[in-house]
């Protein structure tokens, strides 16, 4: 199948174990499992609109572990957006991240036009929580990246975590306007084109 250049790659990145694909199974299909089976490298597409046409968000989801270098550099040459995951219930997973980051920057240069977002994941776990949230935050600032937390488990801040990866995008205006369903906002703003509002 050719790639296509309408494709809007987001890639997620974290240790084995903290849930990447939890999150991203829940995103794409509204599905939560509770056994944790190790991935390779999985890709889910998604209809989303950009620039005003429909194009296809493609999600990598990555392994956990560090056995494929070169699958993880190719990765991060043809994202276009990452999001890293560690688990609030694991400090060690929070370290992991580091080196992932800084080869997004070696490959990428300048990332502060790059949509990242760290993500605590399993904030559904507060009673063994090892990584505060006011750290993640500390590490999104040095990191110039968004930060937020989230429970595949009960859907929190699922969905809002890849809408807000989207708005991070600068380059050019992407949405999860999902099958073709438009928001509230916009029927109303095409409600009102071509009609005077006399005041």
């Amino acid at each position: 199948m050719p790639e296509q250049s309408n494709d809007y790659r987001v890639v997620v990145f974290g240790a084995g174990g903290v849930g990447k694909s939890s999150l991203v199974l829940r995103f794409v299909k509204g599905t939560f499992r509770e056994s944790y089976i190790p991935t390779i490298e999985d890709t889910y597409r998604q209809v989303i609109s950009c620039d005003k046409s429909i194009c296809t968000l493609q999600i990598t989801d990555t392994t956990g572990s560090h056995q494929f270098p070169a699958m993880q550099r190719l990765s991060i040459s043809k994202g276009h957006a990452f999001i890293l995951v560690y688990s609030i219930t694991s400090r060690q997973s929070l370290e992991e991240l580091k080196p992932i980051y800084e080869q997004i920057c070696q490959i990428k240069g300048d990332v502060e036009s790059i949509p990242i977002m760290l993500v605590g994941n399993k904030n559904d776990e507060n009673q063994n929580r090892e990584v505060d949230s006011s750290e993640g935050e500390a590490m999104a600032r040095k990191w110039k990246c968004a930060f937020m937390e989230t429970s595949a488990k009960l859907n929190h801040n699922v969905k809002e975590l890849f809408q807000e990866l989207l708005n991070l995008e600068k380059r050019r205006t992407v949405s999860l306007q999902i099958d073709g369903k438009k928001s509230k906002q916009q029927k109303r703003k095409e409600k009102l084109k071509g009609k005077c509002v006399v005041m």
